[in-house]
């Protein structure tokens, strides 16, 4: 939408002339399914004379009344943003409003369960979209106390960040009037309202309150809840949390709501923490999606501190929230959990997509430039999560965890309610480690890119070590060469044909050399493993002796971590184009059998799926993928009967499946003539059966509409929109294509016809898209809410035509469009930069 944006400097001006006490917003949510009333008083000091705005996305404004005048909304409103002139000291302002219910993940977002026909609504604010529902000072360093007044449906459950108070009734409806919250940022608010049904427990936090606990979900979903779990995992975080940060819980209560439509993992709401609806397992989940929602549980609950209680104070420093909830959790996890593996399973998805994000064009400091909304709607990414928590457990390993820990307590007993930026927090840590952090941050915080670790070993005659040093490079690009503190970890073969750690040496690398003389002497072992433990932020590569080692006896290693470090270094070197894509994927079907963590599985099997359908060279790619479907089957008869590996493993087989056996095999399961023991086909396997064979040409839309019939819901639709779009027929492809692109679906709705669409076993059906594609871009980002034109411009970027005229045509849109609109820019970047990296690894394939 065009005028939704807010620069830093806009925002650093009116911190300048404002300071904001208190907001009191009543809204009325009876008002019909596309429109609902909102009143905003606001009370805040100005300097006298002065003019500024306030953020009001809306659909009619009825009044504006500044310090007792009357302001004509014609002249002051423009439908997102209200001029107000002429402040005085003390200011009162009053905005009469309606405003629309959002369907894209925004705002406050409307949703009609397609089983009981009833309203569950949400709110989603984060980065700027609580302007969508109340008049605001939309910036987080504007922090004020909100109450809500909310008038509903008397039957519905209405929660916002302050504890739910008693309704007052008056007919068919009911008002709640909400307690004022703490001063906090405006995009931490939250409403939702609806249905929900709840299951409630309570804590005793570190302060001697009794925390009142609260999981909701739609009362069509609820019977799905697994609330002891989500609540064992809530008591655990707190536990840690409030040990470890010396501050207790800083609300009154804490709610956790699953609600529908979601476009993110969850968002850390003051209190009333939202959650993908995903999370609430309708049929088996796997462990990874179950240590998935264990680990965002923790991450949310980090943010009550880091984010909440202490705000960010601009977007620049969003870090300071993402980065430390992501460490936070993982370290909880691993250190207070069940999941005491969760390193694991950080090194293979956090930081491969740290990787990935921090080889791209695009790539920044993970303390990143933030000019306006704009750039940090796109920031939410590899960087500021994953490659900012990789760096933390650097910092940790650098200066230690008791010291990181004692000026984390001194950061949050100084910062309490208020707003930071980067020297704050830092200024704490050295102090409690007596370390000089600046060179440390400066290299690690202000500088982009990644390095690369290889050893350098020289041995006598008889194998012992006689040299032994680490070489450290850096892309010419990004020639920052850092220090790092990390271990090396020596690995050989014991009786049992193991690979156990035999020596652990932790030291520092600085520099382009570093000579380890320590090792010297100790006899060379079967495998060197640099960055044991996974202490620092590099890629790593093995030197032949240890590469030739790992290949043979890659599931050989006793523990999970050196095993997935391993697996990671092979496929750096595939996506580096430095190893054959197609070697990569016999040594994963080789060995994928014998992983035991179901995260590394669910990793290992996305891997396999780029591989055959972008790196691997094009003359090899049909070959190989009806090889990889029949060897997958193989490895789901083999896995032990009910295991998470064998309803991995099937999955993955419908997936990959191409001929006419292995689509026979997948109608066997979906009708039951072909079973595995212990393999029960629930609701979702179904639905994964159906959209495979969908794609197979093998299901046409009477069939696919009777599986819906079995399973109309929210989610059996999304599923049906995917399989719909899945069909292989030019048409099924143009009716996927024109619906996501027309503003009828719902942000599901229109990422499941997307999955459809990519869904092809014959790129020439979606490759022909591409002069559409271009064609509507710019009317998409500026027609549509950033969510959804985000959707647009990745679900249809050209991908799939890996090839020179992909690269060319992005390159004449880019021209084309000069400087406008650089977040749309930098998502056609980036996708093209995946392009260029399949174009070498597919040469690096045919060269093999």
């Amino acid at each position: 939408m065009p005028g939704m944006n807010l620069t830093r400097a806009e925002a650093a001006e009116r911190a300048q002339l404002i300071n904001v006490d208190s907001y009191e917003v009543t809204l009325d949510l009876t008002q019909g399914d596309r429109i609902f009333t909102s009143q905003t008083t606001v009370r805040f000091t100005g300097v006298e004379g002065a003019s500024t705005f306030i953020d009001a996305v809306t659909d009619k404004v009825r009044s504006v009344t500044l310090n007792g005048v009357e302001l004509d909304p014609a002249e002051v409103s423009d439908g997102i943003r209200i001029q107000l002139p002429n402040l005085a000291a003390q200011n009162v302002l009053v905005i009469d409003a309606d405003a629309l219910y959002m369907n894209t993940g925004e705002g406050l977002h409307r949703f009609v369960d397609p089983v009981d026909q009833e309203v569950y609504l949400y709110t989603q604010f984060e980065v700027a979209d609580s302007r969508r529902m109340f008049a605001v000072f939309e910036q987080p360093d504007l922090k004020a106390t909100f109450q809500f007044s909310v008038t509903a449906p008397k039957y519905w459950n209405v929660v916002s960040n302050a504890p739910t108070p008693q309704p007052a009734e008056s007919g068919d409806n009911a008002t709640w009037n909400f307690a004022p919250t703490q001063r906090i940022s405006c995009y931490i608010t939250a409403l939702i309202a609806g249905p929900y049904q709840v299951a409630r427990d309570s804590l005793v936090s570190s302060s001697g309150r009794t925390i009142e606990l609260g999981v909701f979900a739609r009362a069509s979903m609820m019977e799905f809840l697994d609330v002891e779990n989500i609540v064992t995992i809530t008591r655990q975080g707190f536990e840690f949390y409030e040990k470890n940060f010396g501050a207790p819980y800083p609300f009154e209560k804490y709610d956790q709501l699953f609600v529908p439509e979601f476009n993110a993992g969850a968002m850390e709401n003051a209190g009333a923490v939202t959650f993908l609806e995903e999370y609430v397992f309708r049929s088996r989940p796997t462990g990874a999606m179950v240590e998935r929602r264990a680990i965002t549980i923790l991450h949310e609950l980090a943010h009550m501190w880091f984010g909440d209680l202490v705000t960010m104070k601009w977007w620049n420093d969003l870090w300071l929230n993402e980065s430390f909830a992501e460490f936070m959790s993982t370290l909880a996890a691993a250190q207070n959990t069940e999941f005491t593996s969760a390193w694991t399973t950080f090194n293979t998805l956090e930081k491969n997509w740290a990787y990935r994000q921090d080889q791209l064009p695009s790539t920044h400091p993970i303390v990143a430039p933030i000019n306006d909304l704009e750039d940090v709607e796109v920031n939410f990414d590899g960087i500021t999560y994953a490659k900012g928590a990789s760096v933390l457990r650097q910092l940790v390993a650098f200066v230690g965890q008791e010291q990181f820990m004692a000026g984390v307590r001194e950061y949050f007993k100084k910062h309490a309610w208020g707003n930071t930026e980067l020297p704050d927090l830092l200024g704490e840590l050295e102090a409690a480690s007596g370390r000089d952090l600046s060179h440390w941050g400066e290299a690690w915080l202000e500088t982009a890119g990644v390095n690369t670790l290889t050893a350098q070993i020289t041995t006598d005659d008889g194998q012992n070590i006689t040299k032994f040093a680490i070489a450290q490079t850096a892309v010419e690009d990004y020639p920052t060469l850092r220090q790092h503190r990390l271990a090396v970890g020596f690995y050989s073969l014991n009786a049992d044909g193991k690979l156990e750690r035999v020596h652990r040496e932790e030291l520092d690398v600085q520099g382009a050399l570093t000579e380890v003389p320590a090792l010297a002497g100790l006899k060379r072992p079967d495998l060197v493993l640099l960055n044991d433990d996974d202490l620092t932020y590099t890629k790593i590569r093995l030197d032949e002796q240890s590469l030739a080692t790992a290949t043979e006896h890659l599931k050989d290693f006793d523990e999970s971590l050196p095993r997935t470090l391993v697996w990671s270094a092979a496929w750096d070197a595939v996506r580096d184009a430095e190893s054959p894509a197609s070697t990569y994927v016999q040594l994963l079907l080789n060995n994928i059998g014998h992983e035991v963590d179901s995260s590394v599985i669910m990793v290992l099997l996305r891997q396999l799926n780029t591989s055959l359908d972008f790196y691997v060279a094009a003359d090899n790619s049909q070959a190989l993928s009806i090889e990889a479907a029949d060897r997958l089957w193989e490895l789901a008869q083999q896995a032990q009967a009910g295991s998470d590996a064998q309803l991995q493993f099937a999955k993955a087989f419908a997936h990959r499946s191409r001929t006419a056996a292995q689509l026979d095999t997948v109608q066997g399961l979906f009708d039951g003539s072909v079973a595995l023991e212990g393999l029960s086909v629930d609701t979702d396997l179904r639905w994964a059966l159906a959209i495979a064979l969908s794609a197979g040409g093998r299901f046409d839309e009477a069939q696919l509409d009777a599986v819906l019939a079995a399973d109309d819901t929210a989610k059996g639709k999304a599923s049906w929109y995917t399989a719909r779009a899945s069909r292989p027929t030019a048409e099924a492809k143009k009716e996927a294509f024109d619906a996501a692109t027309a503003a009828t679906l719902s942000n599901d709705q229109q990422s499941a016809v997307i999955a459809g669409f990519n869904n092809s076993h014959d790129d020439s059906l979606i490759n022909g898209f591409s002069e559409a594609y271009f064609g509507l871009l710019v009317n998409a980002w500026e027609s549509f809410s950033h969510e959804m034109a985000k959707q647009i411009v990745l679900g249809f970027y050209p991908s799939s035509n890996v090839s020179e005229q992909t690269l060319a045509d992005t390159d004449a849109f880019l021209q084309s469009l000069g400087d406008k609109h650089p977040a749309m820019r930098r998502l056609l970047v980036e996708s093209r930069a995946d392009v260029v990296r399949a174009l070498a690894a597919r040469k690096a394939d045919a060269a093999k």
